[in-house]
């Protein structure tokens, strides 16, 4: 592996395409539309990203060494060194900050900036806690949902006072790490974690692997279709309860794509036999309907070209950098 392939892996390039988007759709909520702005927060998102994933790996490596599949991470097989890791994370903080100063330069600092800077703050406290001590006790993915809603919160108080779409899609966010986490993941690496002495709520609900065959208990499977249940009513409450105008074309496509997110999480859930590339490409299907979701929901608000650019953004970010990686599209090294 060369070290610029390296260090692509360690910094998860082809996904932030997705994963740096949150802050700029909470600025989009809040009416913002000027393009340097916006590009400031996609790379303060990507930056909270960037720390995110290389702080877990580093905390993680010696687990990681111990599982066969993990070996190529840069961090476990020395590509990169975890003193390089921390200089990343270091710089990737410093950075994040200079961007939030950059955005607000020449603008007074009011109760809301102040609001944006707080949420900065927790956002790093509880993804840092997470990163370090997540897999030693149950519940911690909590601790990384609640994080990047809060990394969202910061795009839309960035510029002023949230507004009902803000928090509805404050809640969405959480959702989604959420299952991301819980769900996903937690079937995922079913079949090492527990060897690694890991602590979370899928090993916790009873989720196993035996030879080659995948149990999911029903209490896993009802609380994963909870989450996106409770996230398909929230993607229709502006229209339903508060009045946002819309097109019925614009509906019609938001109930396909959550209707997809639906099933692919059923899908995901009846999974019988613990079949890693399978599961990956239900994760991958559902990460690009799911981030589809809020840009459709937001097009009467933002208009219909900036919304279709965020829906294909993310997916053409991935096609583009994934081949780069070496990686398979629809099967992400995770």
């Amino acid at each position: 592996m060369s070290k610029l392939t390296a260090y692509a892996r360690l910094l998860r390039i082809p996904g932030l395409g997705g994963l740096g988007i949150p802050a700029v759709i909470g600025a989009l909520t809040v009416g913002v539309q000027d393009l340097v702005a916006l590009t400031i927060l996609f790379i303060i998102g990507s930056l909270a990203a960037i720390y995110g994933f290389i702080l877990n790996d580093y905390a993680d490596v010696e687990l990681d060494r111990l599982a066969k599949e993990l070996k190529g991470k840069p961090l476990v097989d020395g590509t990169i060194s975890l003193k390089t890791a921390v200089y990343v994370c270091f710089m990737c903080v410093m950075l994040a900050f200079l961007f939030l100063f950059i955005l607000w330069y020449g603008k007074p600092l009011d109760q809301y900036k102040f609001v944006a800077l707080i949420s900065i703050i927790l956002a790093g406290v509880l993804g840092s806690t997470y990163d370090m001590y997540g897999k030693r006790f149950v519940g911690s993915d909590f601790l990384v949902a609640i994080s990047m809603s809060f990394i969202f919160l910061i795009g839309a108080t960035s510029f002023g006072a949230p507004v009902i779409i803000t928090w509805i899609i404050f809640i969405l966010t959480f959702n989604q790490i959420l299952h991301m986490n819980v769900i996903e993941n937690g079937i995922k690496d079913a079949d090492h974690d527990y060897l690694l002495g890991v602590k979370n709520i899928a090993l916790a609900s009873g989720v196993k692997v035996e030879g080659d065959n995948l149990f999911i208990p029903l209490r896993f499977k009802t609380f994963g279709m909870g989450i996106r249940l409770f996230s398909a009513v929230l993607l229709f409450t502006p229209f339903i309860f508060f009045g946002y105008s819309y097109y019925v074309w614009q509906i019609i496509i938001l109930a396909i794509a959550t209707l997809g997110v639906l099933f692919f999480s059923v899908k995901l859930l009846s999974l019988k036999k613990f079949e890693r590339n399978m599961i990956r490409r239900y994760i991958a299907i559902q990460s690009f309907l799911r981030y589809a979701l809020v840009p459709i929901m937001l097009i009467p608000l933002i208009g219909i070209i900036p919304g279709v650019i965020l829906v294909i953004f993310p997916i053409v970010w991935y096609i583009i950098f994934t081949p780069l990686l070496g990686e398979k599209l629809l099967r992400p090294r995770m």
